[in-house]
């Protein structure tokens, strides 16, 4: 495989791996602002093609450390994301359940978003 970039296209709400000019896996997510800001990843797709080569993990990680260079917290609703938190606490820190519950609130108040 190609080399990697991982890049955030924060208006369109994804969080792209690109080998050459192609999107090889993204992270879909929104930010929520209330009660508190956080990132809120809800989908996490890879390309069939690129399946097993540590994309997906390559942007939970991203997604973390954007979350602390922010200094935001993530309240993951994707269930590869929260997965991938509970395996790696020492770079993922445990969701606010409040953070959580209106998380999942604005997803449901906005069902076409993703």
């Amino acid at each position: 495989m190609s080399e990697t970039a991982i890049r955030d296209d924060r208006a369109a709400g994804r969080l792209e791996t690109y080998a050459g000019d192609e999107v090889v896996g993204h992270i879909e997510y929104f930010v929520l602002e209330s009660p508190a800001r956080a990132l809120v990843p809800v989908h996490t797709i890879v390309e069939p093609a690129h399946e097993g080569r540590g994309i997906a993990g390559s942007l939970a990680r991203e997604l973390y450390a954007m979350s602390a260079r922010e200094g935001v917290p993530v309240a993951p609703l994707c269930p590869y994301v929260v997965k991938w938190a509970a395996r790696h606490p020492e770079e993922a820190p445990a969701a606010d359940p409040e953070l959580l519950s209106a998380a999942t609130a604005w997803l449901t108040a906005h069902p076409g978003r993703f």
